[in-house]
């Protein structure tokens, strides 16, 4: 059944038109075929990446194929699965990537990148979620998406504190809110995925990068790490003493409810992705504009081993090169790499775009209202030591549920954090 199922997907592939890897027989340059994500921001900085390499290369081509996010998940698992994978395949790293590894699918990039001239043209954290096995079998693309601590400047000036130094100030200011009447923290709990950038903070500041690495590469046991309980307990000390707002388990992120909390006063501080900063700026009126938002990486913990440069979020968007393609195909989409995505009209394309380009020495293109927030991002990008992919990212899917479901009892107070550990030991390499 499993063969004749692959065998359909295969010919309904090669019906559809789509390029599979043997596009280039004809000889000469390569014709690349490129799947992607469609819309906005992205799909128009794409196509003009493409539209450059193919003027620039007339005896080479580039044929982009754009599909909405969840159809292309699809799409790409059926024709990897079916030995049709485009030449190019555009991911997000981490957990999807590695099982593309591990199924022989994609092509080991570790010497392209021997090119220190090449290398050096993107930031250098964003290349973890590139890598297994310490090889690199992806490109690091588009933008960088750190998860960073905004405050409401002016609920800080009304109580009378400054922006914390430590986690040992959060610790202070959480009474010195709860007295005022405002939430230390905003927090949408129902979404999981906020609650759980509190944790990859907390893991990294307590304990540095190394026990989430030995997540990731299937140790067992991994999660019994002293520090991971340490964190657990750590984060619910802090639901225990009211530093999230009242019903915060049923706050939706979709809604942008947690970040309205924030900017109407209601709430002090929120640990929020860079892509709030555009939301705020949307729906919070004159909030963002009269300069009430502040912002700055996660502070240490007092008597951490993480590095307090570290960041997590998106440390970028990813192009891996499929292992059956030709020859050709294959030097055609190294040379697309190497020259068009890393030049001055890729790192001008990603800014205008309003992102933070995952290409190094991206400061002078930033002008206007929002350039000190892209320059501090791109700051904490490029001086990161590690940037830690998401977790339900870097996981894979099956873990990464349990993952989530796990958090939300987390802050919920429905699980110990040692009933957490054993839980989660259960899913690792899963």
């Amino acid at each position: 059944m499993t063969l004749s199922a692959g065998a359909a997907a295969g010919a309904a592939l090669a019906a559809c038109g789509n390029d599979g890897p043997g596009g280039s027989e004809s000889g000469g340059g390569g014709s690349a075929s490129y799947w992607s994500l469609s819309g906005e921001p992205g799909e128009p900085y794409r196509q003009a990446s493409i539209d450059r390499f193919n003027k620039a290369n007339p005896d080479s081509k580039i044929t982009p194929t754009f599909f909405q996010n969840d159809a292309y998940k699809a799409k790409i698992k059926t024709a990897l699965g079916a030995n049709q994978a485009p030449t190019l395949i555009w991911g997000w790293g981490g957990g999807g990537l590695k099982s593309y590894v591990e199924a022989g699918q994609v092509e080991d990039l570790t010497s392209l990148f021997g090119d220190a001239t090449l290398k050096g043209k993107l930031l250098p954290g964003s290349f973890g979620a590139a890598t297994v096995d310490g090889k690199i079998y992806a490109m690091p693309v588009e933008t960088v998406q750190p998860i960073v601590l905004y405050y409401n400047k002016k609920i800080f000036d009304q109580v009378g504190v400054s922006a914390p130094q430590t986690y040992g100030d959060i610790l202070d200011l959480v009474p010195k809110f709860n007295a005022k009447g405002i939430a230390p923290f905003s927090l949408a709990g129902q979404s999981r995925w906020t609650n759980m950038m509190w944790l990859e903070f907390m893991l990294d500041r307590n304990a540095g990068s190394e026990v989430f690495d030995n997540v990731f590469a299937g140790k067992a046991g991994s999660w019994s790490d002293p520090a991971v309980l340490d964190m657990l307990t750590k984060v619910q000390d802090l639901v225990k003493m009211n530093a999230f707002q009242k019903g915060f388990a049923s706050t939706a992120a979709d809604t942008n409810a947690d970040q309205a909390l924030l900017y109407t006063g209601k709430a002090a501080m929120m640990v929020h992705g860079s892509w709030s900063y555009g939301i705020q700026k949307a729906q919070g009126g004159k909030f963002v504009p009269d300069g009430g938002l502040g912002w700055m990486n996660f502070p240490p913990i007092d008597g951490g081993k993480g590095d307090p440069s570290n960041t997590v979020g998106n440390p970028g968007q990813y192009l891996s090169i499929s292992s059956k393609a030709t020859a050709a195909d294959k030097e055609t989409a190294k040379k697309f790499f190497s020259t068009t995505l890393v030049d001055d009209e890729e790192k001008a394309g990603w800014v205008k775009s309003g992102g933070v380009p995952v290409l190094a020495n991206s400061d002078s293109l930033y002008t206007g209202d929002d350039a000190q927030f892209q320059k501090d991002m791109s700051a904490i990008a490029a001086g990161a030591k590690t940037f830690a992919q998401s977790w339900d990212q870097a996981l894979s899917p099956t873990a990464a549920e349990v993952l989530l479901d796990n958090i939300a009892k987390l802050f919920q107070l429905q699980v110990t954090p040692q009933q957490w550990v054993d839980n989660m030991n259960g899913v690792i390499g899963k």
